[in-house]
């Protein structure tokens, strides 16, 4: 069943990103430090400005970075949707442009459909100006009920509003 959008868009609780997640973590020295927000109609959103240290070949992003920028949208979008943590089981990629390590990157993620503990989502990664160039779908496995409530004490998420 196709889930509902979230009634409001907006940012998130700067408190969701005191941790070391490699992504979103704001304790992880080296990691990408995203930053997320609804968008008002089911999606969540980030902007990305590349580093040089992202890069593979030189001045063009590594397709690992790429892929980390999709997959944590979708994670997030998960959040948003049903406070909802899980794991990524399966994703497909699709790099439809070389990135550039120069210039924003806007990143929106959206759940598709929650049955049980299957969650699917969609990703993309477009410029600044709208232009597609990497995109993604997956399989993510909600955590059991009990892990997941774990997980957000451990986290320090499970008194923060969502």
């Amino acid at each position: 069943m196709p889930p509902t959008p979230h009634p409001t868009g907006g940012d998130f609780d700067p408190r969701l990103y005191d941790q070391v997640c490699f992504a979103c973590g704001g304790r992880n020295q080296h990691g990408l430090h995203l930053r997320f927000s609804r968008d008002g109609e089911g999606a969540v959103i980030t902007r990305y400005d590349p580093k040089p240290e992202d890069q593979g070949f030189p001045g063009v992003m590594h397709g690992g970075v790429l892929a980390a920028l999709l997959d944590e949208s979708m994670a997030w979008a998960m959040w948003a949707q049903d406070r909802a943590l899980g794991v990524t089981a399966k994703m497909e990629t699709r790099y439809r442009k070389t990135v550039g390590t120069s210039g924003t990157l806007v990143v929106r993620g959206r759940v598709v459909r929650m049955r049980g503990r299957r969650i699917e989502v969609e990703a993309s990664v477009e410029d600044a100006v709208g232009e597609r160039l990497a995109e993604a779908t997956a399989l993510f496995m909600r955590l059991s009920p009990e892990v997941e409530q774990q997980m957000s004490e451990s986290l320090g998420w499970a008194s923060v509003p969502s």
